[in-house]
């Protein structure tokens, strides 16, 4: 059994990891190589090697309820979608709450985590960190790897012919913080993820131009959905997921291309995506399309090349002037610390198990947190993989043999559609609810439904019927939380107490209650008629 784990990166994972080490008894020593915690949601004015880098008016893309840890719900008075300042503050209350900083050790860079030569039997590892100059290194039973995925750039050059010739300024969005360095000027963003999209809109406000290329499209969402709810408390529930399975792959893309269409057109704005089959994470943002509708923003396709001041479309007629280019291309992963025989990266995948354990190892008791993405909170997921690990590594929990992983592993990467539902085919893609209730039922901390229903239907059928929050994981298992019914049960008090800062005169729903009890009457007289 481990008893010493070391955990690398003290970010959102990181702090998981180390609180569920601590949980359940064991002795982690986490090494940060920055100054403080928070990972990417701790913003700084230049940009750190080694570190996920954002800029100053980043939002986040899941709402608190539904991105908060399992046992410790955002505050109250937290706006629904929070700013990345009050972000960190809340995972440094969490840290508080839980005295994880003990843990810590900052500015301490990890330089290789190797096999100690008698791995095969004892399972251990040796870390060589440096801090202020010196090197020492130390032996742990286990090691978790929390550094993300949003680290290394990814910038193709090549795929941009004319790229070197041009005389303005070209940049990777990672060293993007403010807008002002775009004022007057004309400005092309590459790429039309998260990231692209919040950069081409901060700049229409102060741009001459503002160009945003992309080749296959998106979907464009708004953080507000139906009623004015936020959309992941909307769409991720278990209900509206298990239909979505069950249908078949071809309309259950149907049926998410319309609702998508239900806020604007797509293929009017140009943004259609080429591929509506496998799906591809859609980009939250609630200002695009009056930036399009304005002229602010104008979509194009692929460049097809680069010239001295300018460039010219993929299918246009003529060459667009422009002064800087940011190149939202996105990120690529990797494990410096690490020798490729422990995790081999290729095609933006790691051969990991369960997207946690490396395949083929002998002895599992090296854990990546965090190397996935969810179509949902990447706060819950890496959690919930830590609670999975830590089970492992405390030998409570067993995995197959590594030739039954790896070929698990292998089945994964060759992307084959089940036929129902939405299909989940790029690197790292994975349907968030069935994901975590694969690894809370290895832990057994997946709601029990049917029990529930009979001993607390209230509960029960909020868990089916409403947001899937992290609370539900809470209810049950290791790391029980007494307060996670009455969290579940709240949950949609504590997001409506942030919009509704000025109390109104709400006229009583007569009509409305009178057309629902008629419903549910015709609904009773035809389960009569079906079952007489």
């Amino acid at each position: 059994m481990a008893r010493r784990v070391a955990v690398v990166g003290a970010g959102v994972s990181g702090l998981a990891s180390i609180k569920c080490c601590l949980e359940e008894g064991l002795q982690p020593t986490c090494f940060e190589r920055s100054h403080d915690l928070g990972g990417l949601w701790r913003f700084t004015e230049h940009v750190e090697e080694g570190r996920a880098s954002l800029y100053k008016s980043v939002v986040s893309n899941s709402c608190k309820e539904m991105s908060c840890y399992s046992d410790f719900p955002f505050p109250e008075d937290y706006p629904n979608y929070v700013p990345n300042s009050q972000f960190l503050e809340y995972l440094k209350m969490y840290a508080n709450r839980f005295n994880l900083l003990k843990c810590i050790q900052f500015e301490t860079t990890v330089c290789s985590v190797t096999k100690c030569p008698d791995f095969a039997t004892s399972g251990q590892w040796e870390v060589v960190t440096l801090h202020e100059g010196k090197q020492s290194s130390a032996i742990f039973d286990a090691v978790m790897v929390c550094t993300g995925y949003l680290t290394t750039p990814y910038l193709p050059l090549d795929s941009f012919p004319g790229i070197h010739t041009f005389k303005g300024q070209y940049f990777h969005s990672r060293q993007y913080k403010y807008p002002d360095m775009f004022k007057d000027k004309r400005v092309l963003v590459v790429g039309m993820g998260n990231s692209g999209t919040d950069i081409a809109v901060e700049a229409s406000h102060v741009a001459k131009k503002v160009f945003l290329s992309t080749t296959g499209g998106a979907w464009v969402m708004s953080r507000i959905s139906d009623s004015g709810n936020p959309w992941d408390m909307v769409f991720t529930t278990r209900f509206r997921n298990m239909l979505r399975n069950a249908l078949p792959t071809p309309v259950a893309s149907w049926l998410l291309a319309r609702k998508m269409n239900s806020w604007f057109n797509h293929a009017n704005y140009g943004l259609v995506p080429e591929d509506r089959v496998q799906l591809r994470e859609p980009v939250i943002n609630d200002d695009l399309p009056g930036c399009i509708i304005t002229g602010r923003v104008q979509i194009k396709p692929s460049i097809r090349e680069v010239r001295e001041n300018s460039v010219l479309f993929s299918h246009a007629p003529r060459e667009e002037p422009i002064d800087i280019i940011v190149f939202a291309t996105g990120y690529t992963f990797a494990f410096p610390f690490l020798d490729e025989s422990v995790v081999k990266v290729e095609a933006g995948q790691a051969s990991l198990y369960k997207y946690v354990f490396p395949a083929h190892l002998q002895k599992p008791t090296l854990a990546v947190i965090g190397l996935i993405k969810p179509f949902g909170s990447m706060i819950p997921t890496g959690e919930v993989q830590a609670r999975w690990a830590v089970q492992v590594l405390k030998g409570l929990n067993t995995l197959p043999p590594a030739s039954l992983r790896v070929k698990e592993v292998e089945e994964r990467k060759q992307n084959k559609p089940s036929g129902f539902g939405l299909c989940y085919c790029k690197a790292l893609q994975s349907d968030y609810i069935a994901y975590v209730d694969e690894l809370l039922t290895g832990i057994n901390a997946k709601p029990r439904l049917f029990a529930l229903l009979l001993t607390d239907p209230r509960l029960a059928l909020a868990i089916f019927f409403g947001p899937c929050s992290s609370y539900q994981f809470r209810l049950t298992g290791p790391g029980k939380w007494e307060g996670a019914r009455n969290a579940i049960l709240t949950q949609w008090d504590r997001t409506l107490k942030a919009t509704k800062t000025r109390t109104v005169q709400e006229s009583p729903p007569s009509f409305e209650s009178f057309l629902k009890l008629l419903s549910f009457l015709a609904l009773l007289v035809a389960l009569f008629l079906i079952f007489l």
